[in-house]
């Protein structure tokens, strides 16, 4: 299995994502960036790039009408 390299800033978002899964919470940005401990702005860029490496996707919020924004969740090695 090929490593990826991450930076600090994307080793805590994703550290973060995945406390918030196992803790039953849904990984908003601004829980992942107060879990963190990153500005919601800090947590954008991170984010992103977690996707682009395929360590995370976003999901939207499944229930019409009531949107909280998107939220992040950890893909499994596999």
């Amino acid at each position: 299995m090929q490593q990826v390299r991450l930076s600090e800033a994307e080793v805590r978002v994703y550290e973060a994502v995945t406390v918030l899964e196992t803790r039953g919470q849904v990984p908003y940005p601004d829980l992942i960036a107060e879990e963190a401990g990153l500005t919601q702005q800090d947590v954008h860029g991170p984010l992103h790039q977690l996707t682009e490496k395929g360590l995370l996707h976003r999901e939207d919020s499944p229930l019409a009408g009531l949107d909280f924004g998107p939220r992040w969740c950890a893909r499994q090695p596999a």
